[in-house]
C-alpha cells in the first residue's frame, strides 16, 4: 500500500514554508530502503545496489543513498556528469544504455565506470572510443516470455533492450584480443513486480547462462546484475514486496549454482529505482479550481509536467487530502492539471473526500519518474523539490523553473530575456 509514514502535519508545515506544487522527499525512509536492501542480501558473497538514476536524478537523493553504500546506474552522458559531480566514480558507476553515441562510451571509460553493452555492434564503437576494458557486462534478452510456472513475468521478446543468447558469445569472443579478462550479466525481464519468485527466477537464469559463456570463453564470471524490475503497490490494496524473501530465494539459486565450484566468487548487483524512492515521494498541491460539468473536476496548482505517469501509462496515483480522510470518500471526480491536453488528469472518476479550492492534496508514491519525466509542453515550468531531512527540517534541493530557464535555450534578444524573465509572472 502507499507510504502514509508522514503525517499530515509534516506536509502541512511543508506546504507553509514552500509555495506549492513541489516534490517532497523522506530522507529518513530513503535511508532505511538502502539498509533494509543490503540487510535482504547479505546472503550472497558481495552484493551492491546502483540506484537507477533516472527515477530521480537529484544530486542530494544521491549523495544520502552513497553514503548508504549505493552506486549509480547512468544512461546517458549528462546522468554521468551528475554522477560524477556526487563523488562517484570508478566501479561505483554502472553506465547501461542504448542507441548511444560513441563519446557518451568514451566519457563512461574515463571515468571507469562498468559499461553495460545493450548490441554486439556496441563491441566496435566501445572499441573505437575509449577502448575494450579489462571486465565488461552484457545485457541479455532471451526473447519470448519470460514466466515463472504459469505466469507471464515479461514479454523481453517485445524490448528493443539486449543481445540474443548467441550474440553474448560472439561479443565476448570479439574483446579477448583486446585484453577482456572479466564480464558479467545483466538482464531486465519484468517491470514493477512485488513477486518474490521474480528475482530468485532471473537469478537462475543469467547464473546459467553465465557458467555456459565461462565454458565457451575462458573467461571469468565477475557478476551478476539483476537490474530493476522490484515494484512497490501504488493502490492501497496493493501488497507489498517482501524483499527478505527475495534476497533469500537469491541466495539459494546462488548456492544451487555456484557451491563447489572451481570459480572466484561471483557478485550480484541490482539497478532499482522505483523500488529505492518511489514510495518516499509525494507531489504536494492545491485545490486551485473546481469545475462542475457533465462530470465534476478537481483543478490543481500541478501538472502533467510535474508528474507525467497517470497521463502517458494511466498509472494509478493514491491521493489524499490532509485534515479530511476522516471525512467520507463520497465525491466522485476527476483530478486535473492545468495543461491544454484532456489526459492531463491525475485521477478520473476517483471516490475523495469534499474538497474546497485552497485544499492541500498530497499525491502519493511520486519518488521515482515523477519529476523526472517532467517537460514544457505548454510553456509549463516544472516544480521544486523539497527534502524532510531526518531531523526533521525541510530543505530545498531544486528549485522550481523560472521563465529565464525556459527562454535560456530560445533565440530570444537577450535584453528581452533579463528584463522580462527574472521574475515567475
Amino acid at each position: 500500500m502507499p507510504n502514509f509514514s508522514l503525517t499530515d502535519d509534516v506536509f502541512f508545515q511543508a506546504a507553509e514554508q514552500f509555495q506549492t506544487p513541489f516534490h517532497l522527499y523522506d530522507e529518513q525512509g530513503l535511508r532505511q530502503n538502502a539498509r533494509r536492501l543490503n540487510a535482504a542480501f547479505s546472503g550472497v558473497p558481495t552484493f551492491k545496489e546502483f540506484f537507477a538514476v533516472k527515477a530521480l536524478p537529484n544530486p542530494s537523493v544521491l549523495r544520502i543513498l552513497k553514503e548508504e553504500g549505493c552506486g549509480v546506474d547512468c544512461a546517458s552522458w549528462t546522468e554521468l556528469m551528475l554522477a560524477k559531480a556526487c563523488g562517484f566514480s570508478g566501479d561505483e558507476i554502472m553506465f547501461s544504455a542504448n542507441d548511444v553515441p560513441g563519446e557518451e562510451f568514451r566519457l563512461a571509460r574515463q571515468l571507469g565506470a562498468t559499461i553495460n553493452l545493450d548490441d554486439v555492434t556496441h563491441v566496435e564503437t566501445l572499441r573505437d572510443n575509449g577502448g575494450i576494458p579489462e571486465e565488461i557486462c552484457l545485457r541479455f534478452n532471451p526473447g519470448g516470455t519470460f514466466r515463472i510456472g504459469n505466469t507471464i513475468m515479461g514479454d523481453p521478446g517485445d524490448a528493443k533492450y539486449g543481445m540474443t543468447r548467441e550474440q553474448l558469445s560472439e561479443a565476448l569472443k570479439k574483446m579477448i584480443p583486446d585484453g577482456l579478462k572479466k564480464f558479467g550479466l545483466h538482464a531486465f525481464l519484468s517491470s514493477n513486480t512485488t513477486d518474490p519468485l521474480y528475482y530468485p527466477a532471473l537469478a537462475k537464469l543469467l547464473f546459467t547462462v553465465g557458467k555456459e559463456l565461462v565454458q565457451e570463453t575462458g573467461l571469468q564470471l565477475s557478476f551478476i546484475n539483476l537490474s530493476g524490475g522490484i515494484g512497490i503497490p501504488y493502490r492501497p490494496d496493493g501488497e507489498k514486496a517482501d524483499l527478505e524473501a527475495i534476497g533469500a530465494g537469491v541466495a539459494e539459486q546462488y548456492q544451487k549454482a555456484f557451491a563447489g565450484a572451481d570459480m572466484p566468487p561471483v557478485a550480484i548487483k541490482s539497478e532499482l529505482g522505483r523500488f529505492m524512492t518511489g514510495p518516499n515521494g509525494w507531489l504536494v498541491c492545491h485545490v486551485l479550481h473546481e469545475k462542475n460539468i457533465h462530470k465534476r473536476y478537481i483543478g490543481l496548482d500541478a501538472s502533467a509536467c510535474d508528474l507525467m505517469r497517470p497521463a502517458m501509462y494511466g498509472a494509478y496515483h493514491h491521493i489524499t487530502v490532509p485534515g479530511k480522510e476522516h471525512l467520507p470518500h463520497n465525491d466522485l471526480v476527476d483530478v486535473t492539471g492545468n495543461l491544454c491536453e484532456n489526459n492531463d488528469k491525475f485521477a478520473i472518476d476517483r471516490l475523495l473526500p469534499p474538497m474546497e479550492i485552497g485544499d492541500l492534496v498530497v499525491i502519493h508514491d511520486t519518488g521515482a519518474h515523477g519529476l523526472s519525466m517532467g517537460y514544457n509542453y505548454n510553456g509549463k515550468l516544472r516544480c521544486k523539490e523539497v527534502l524532510h531531512c531526518a531531523d526533521g527540517s525541510f530543505r530545498l534541493i531544486r528549485r522550481e523553473e523560472r521563465p529565464a530557464d525556459y527562454f535560456a535555450t530560445l533565440d530570444v534578444d537577450p535584453a528581452w530575456n533579463q528584463l522580462n524573465c527574472n521574475d515567475k509572472f
